[in-house]
């Protein structure tokens, strides 16, 4: 399947001498898969090095780090002669190497002109032994569950896509255009992003296969949870894991320590929920109350939302039946909007956002996101549905009076005054947007 982060991979190999690339997210979200196709589209030949699968390579990396060496026995070992510039070296599941890892600062500084990927997951690299880390040294970039515009293109439909993509002014989308892609964003809720389960869903349009894929996804997070977290945080880390729908489920959705346990306190969870936000299963959105850049000067550590990585995940969690995709606007409003919130942060995170949300001190009015342009920061507020009214946005407004107000919701692509209203569909545009309605006046 077609990802975006492909064109960033061409741009990286387009630089001549470049540094090595270090590919990381969450499993499951097909690092393995992307690269292994750039290699097939982009290379001669790729020499493939799972420290996983053939723990045998980890030997290569022991004696030092020469990469001259390295590479003379990676080619006696793979029975091929591995050629600079035309083959591609790829170092999957590096986390657990740390040798591996810190060889691609060598990589960089005695062998540039060998093209060099490695990919691992956020937990393994974050936990690597001290001065293990390359810093510097290596191109970094991190890969997501699909968006919605890529989903789309998945399904067959980059005609959608390039339709939100391309448009050039604040005007209604077309009336069946704007119904067609409230259909497929339905879709996408119940689906998600995971790479497997868009794939299985594309070819087939099933919605049990979809969820029977993300089911064994959800235990293979589990598994990992037994396998890799300290011994004495693996109860509290399924404690943490499985509230998640419970609290996005509350109106204001803020995450309660106390909703674990009666006797839960923060400190004792304090690092279950870090582990949990390393290895990328969830997003965490702080509180700030003054909306003013930087806005991580201004967050309170002690006062977040958590969101899973992805929505289609969040509903096999949750078990929301296929059914109730034909009750079209039920599952937008399911969980007080909580799909349909966790969506919106999928999105935000994938564009490089930090997740923020804004609350007045006297808690009377809260704005779901704080969206950070480089012309300032203004308030976003999510809607499940289609009513357009909103007190806190007006609050929010007579406090900070920023230049624009934003809002996504089911309501097409249109300028009401101040507020510039988003279909939920084109969220991943925003940026482009608001440069549109401040350039319309």
């Amino acid at each position: 399947m077609k990802r975006d982060i492909y064109k960033k991979l061409l741009e990286w190999k387009k630089t001549g001498s470049v540094k090595p690339l270090l590919l990381l997210g969450a499993r499951q979200t097909g690092k393995t898969y992307i690269l292994k196709e750039f290699a097939r589209k982009e290379y001669e030949n790729l020499v493939y090095c799972n420290f996983e699968e053939d723990p045998q390579l980890l030997e290569f990396f022991r004696q030092d780090l020469i990469p001259a060496r390295i590479i003379k026995q990676l080619s006696i070992y793979k029975k091929r002669k591995i050629l600079p510039g035309k083959d591609l070296i790829f170092f999957d599941e590096v986390q657990l190497s740390n040798e591996a890892l810190n060889s691609l600062k060598y990589f960089n500084e005695e062998a540039a002109g060998y093209n060099i990927v490695a990919a691992g997951s956020l937990l393994g690299v974050k936990l690597s032994k001290p001065g293990s880390f390359p810093v510097g040294k290596v191109t970094i970039f991190s890969l997501y569950p699909m968006t919605f515009p890529e989903f789309l293109t998945a399904m067959g439909e980059g005609e959608y896509r390039e339709l939100i993509e391309n448009v050039e002014k604040i005007e209604l989308f077309p009336e069946p255009f704007h119904r067609a892609l409230k259909d497929l964003l339905m879709s996408y809720y119940f689906v998600g992003g995971m790479p497997e389960s868009v794939s299985r869903f594309s070819s087939s349009r099933s919605y049990d296969e979809a969820r029977s894929v993300q089911n064994n996804i959800l235990k293979a997070f589990v598994f990992d949870f037994a396998k890799h977290a300290p011994h004495s945080d693996i109860p509290k880390l399924s404690l943490i894991w499985d509230s998640i729908p419970l609290h996005l489920s509350r109106e204001n959705k803020k995450f309660m320590f106390s909703a674990l346990s009666k006797s839960s306190r923060g400190r004792d969870y304090e690092n279950a929920l870090k582990w949990l936000e390393d290895i990328g299963l969830i997003n965490l959105s702080y509180a700030v109350e003054t909306a003013q850049k930087p806005l991580i000067a201004f967050y309170n550590r002690s006062c977040f939302k958590v969101y899973c990585l992805d929505v289609g995940l969040l509903g096999a969690m949750a078990r929301i039946p296929a059914e109730i995709l034909t009750q079209k606007n039920r599952l937008f409003d399911t969980y007080n909007g909580a799909f349909v919130e966790n969506y919106a942060a999928q999105q935000l995170i994938e564009s490089g956002q930090k997740l923020f949300y804004w609350k007045s001190g006297s808690y009377k009015a809260e704005i779901d996101f704080l969206y950070e342009s480089p012309e300032g920061v203004y308030p976003f507020e999510i809607k499940a549905g289609i009513n357009p009214k909103s007190k806190s946005l007006h609050s929010y407004n007579n406090k900070f009076t920023p230049s624009i107000l934003l809002r996504s919701s089911l309501l097409n692509l249109k300028r009401n005054g101040q507020i510039l209203n988003i279909p939920l569909y084109a969220i991943n545009y925003i940026e482009k947007y608001i440069q549109m309605q401040s350039s319309q006046g």
